[in-house]
């Protein structure tokens, strides 16, 4: 017997061809990149590493990439780099993943939650303002979904109170704020390579910075705070010895993890192509429903188009949650980003933080789903998705 959809009927896909969210579109040349690396038995951090580090720099015009284990390893990493620590205070968006308040939260210092605009769901530099003492000694704006946040008045407001930025481009690797990429804005920027996120390697970070000390310390701080990594103490230039100069963790990224790295960042282009037609066609097909659609990228601006964000508001009449269990009945795997911070319990416990703080941020989080964006979607893949979001809106 047929596994029924939540009305009833049949399902927009059977079970066996449940639409996974966020599945990476990896091929032959990522295959073929691990077995290079397995067969030349070098598996740790080695020199593919290294060359994922230059390549990502150089598509970044940024002088210096660190390669690490995950975009909450940079955070926490880039926090420590700046010296920021017990006492110090961090303004961060409600609206994100919870690594970007934990980050602060690591490293000892407070995470003080500041609201998003209503339309693009980035941070608010007005809101900010009120939140700022004498304790504030930085801030971490987040590109939400890869749109950019308006730099210009988060950029004058650093200035203005002498303020540390360090950019979350979690989901912003391709994204560009009036011609200028994201992560050169900031102190420091810290990108995510997650199984989900515009370029992968399963799991996996990185730090830019325009400085060579900096560097360097992140990649100490990054192994155990050893003065040489394992490239250069077993290279073919003969073993080294190394210090232990400060207290560091380990964060390192392999070279298997750098070898399917480098084959996506040379497809980020196409990716990109394919993401954003993806998103066209949903802004068409979706444009006479009772939702909410993501606003389009402001002009001068590029949009990263890692996610597609409908709001399902109250004209709809369903709620959110009901939506997301009918999706998944239809055969369509959807996600969530994000519930507000404040929404949970380490926050309210052990912070204070409530709703009525982040209105804004709050709101969308009772109300967003994310659909499938991912460059791996066939044609039909994507109509599969369309016919089930108006099906279970039009019931």
């Amino acid at each position: 017997m047929p596994k029924l959809a939540l009305d009833g009927g049949r399902p927009v896909r059977p079970k066996n061809r449940f639409l996974v969210f966020g599945a990476p579109e990896i091929g032959q040349a990522e295959i073929s990149g691990v077995t290079d690396s397995l067969l030349r038995r070098w598996i740790g951090t080695g020199p593919k590493v290294a060359r994922f580090e230059r390549e990502f720099a150089g598509y970044k015009d940024m002088p210096y990439a660190v390669a690490v284990n995950s975009c909450t390893a940079a955070l926490h990493l880039s926090m420590l780099a700046l010296d920021l620590g017990p006492g110090d205070e961090v303004l961060v968006p409600a609206l994100t993943f919870c690594a970007t308040a934990n980050a602060v939260l690591h490293a000892g210092a407070i995470p003080i939650p500041v609201d998003v605009d209503p339309v693009t769901f980035n941070f608010n530099a007005a809101d900010a303002v009120g939140k700022i003492s004498r304790r504030t000694k930085a801030l971490i704006p987040v590109h939400f979904a890869g749109r950019p946040c308006d730099m210009r008045a988060i950029c004058r407001l650093a200035k203005d109170n002498g303020l540390k930025i360090i950019e979350d481009c979690a989901h912003a690797i391709e994204t560009q704020w009036q011609g200028k990429k994201t992560g050169g804005f900031g102190s420091l920027a810290c990108f995510s390579f997650y199984a989900t996120k515009n370029l992968t390697t399963g799991e996996g970070g990185m730090i830019l910075t325009r400085h060579k000390k900096t560097a360097d310390r992140l990649k100490r701080l990054a192994l155990h705070g050893m003065s040489q990594d394992a490239w250069n103490r077993f290279g073919d230039q003969g073993y080294k010895h190394y210090d232990v100069v400060e207290l560091g963790y380990k964060y390192n990224l392999t070279d298997m993890a750098a070898a399917i790295g480098l084959v996506q960042l040379a497809s980020i282009d196409t990716h990109w192509q394919r993401r954003k037609q993806i998103w066209d066609t949903y802004q068409k097909a979706f444009s006479d429903l009772p939702v909410t659609l993501p606003a389009e990228p402001e002009r001068g601006d590029l949009h990263a188009y890692h996610l597609y964000t409908p709001l399902i508001t109250k004209r709809s009449g369903l709620r959110r949650d009901h939506v997301l269990a009918a999706l998944t009945a239809e055969g369509i795997g959807v996600g969530v980003h994000y519930r507000s911070l404040a929404d949970h319990p380490l926050y309210r416990k052990r912070l204070g933080w409530k709703r009525a703080m982040v209105p804004v941020s709050a709101r969308i989080g009772d109300h967003t789903l994310s659909l499938p964006l991912s460059p791996g979607l066939s044609d039909a893949d994507v109509q599969d998705v369309i016919t089930a979001f108006r099906k279970v809106l039009k019931r």
